[in-house]
């Protein structure tokens, strides 16, 4: 997917937990400060086959974490002789925000990701905030700059087991508020699902100037 090439202070993405599957959605807009910075990037990566995340903060630090982790799991699949979990992956990457944030720095390495996947025990989803805390999501939640208004539309309209047609319907509810009122947040959306069938990209627009 795509590349994240600069300073990003505002966002907003969001976790559906829908019927036999977890839905990302991220908005395209990278900001520094008051200056739209980039339009057109991917805030949601993919780890592995069964395992993707959304990403928000510090750009250059969510890069390299992205990288060790890919690069851990790996490794550790390859000593154990198995796939790693879910709660393993998100574990790990939990770790890493905790060590990443308190480390000294003349620039604060600020991240905060939305991680997803499947495996044997189903799909599950989990929120690692900027701290290294990390919580188990049983239904949504979003984050950045613009997640005030996503959160608005996911209260009143998510349902449990809704299938996936219909998480995609209410993402694109949500994310519609965020870039209509969140000035950080814009030109266009994207949305993926993790499944069985694995890491599936369903939803991509570009929306010139919104």
């Amino acid at each position: 997917m795509g590349k994240l090439e600069t300073l990003n202070t505002g966002t907003t993405t969001l976790g559906i937990v829908c019927k036999d599957a977890i839905l990302f959605a991220a908005d395209r807009r990278a900001t520094a400060g008051n200056f739209i910075a980039n339009k057109n990037i991917s805030k949601i990566m993919q780890i592995n086959e069964h395992m993707a995340l959304t990403v928000a903060g510090t750009v250059s630090d969510v890069q390299l974490m992205v990288k060790y982790l890919k690069a851990e799991l790996k490794l550790k699949s390859v000593r154990t002789g198995r796939n790693n979990t879910v709660k393993e992956a998100a574990n790990l990457l939990a770790g890493m925000v905790y060590n990443n944030i308190r480390k000294f720095s003349a620039i604060p390495g600020i991240s905060h990701f939305l991680f997803g996947g499947y495996d044997n025990t189903g799909c599950q989803l989990y929120e690692i905030y900027p701290d290294g805390s990390i919580t188990k999501i049983e239904d949504f939640v979003s984050s950045g700059s613009g997640s005030v208004m996503v959160y608005g539309v996911l209260e009143t309209s998510y349902k449990p087991d809704m299938n996936g047609k219909e998480a995609e319907e209410l993402a694109l509810r949500s994310m519609k508020g965020a870039l209509l009122r969140d000035s950080a947040s814009g030109n266009g959306v994207d949305i993926i699902t993790i499944s069985k069938a694995g890491v599936k990209q369903t939803y991509e627009k570009t929306i010139p100037g919104f």
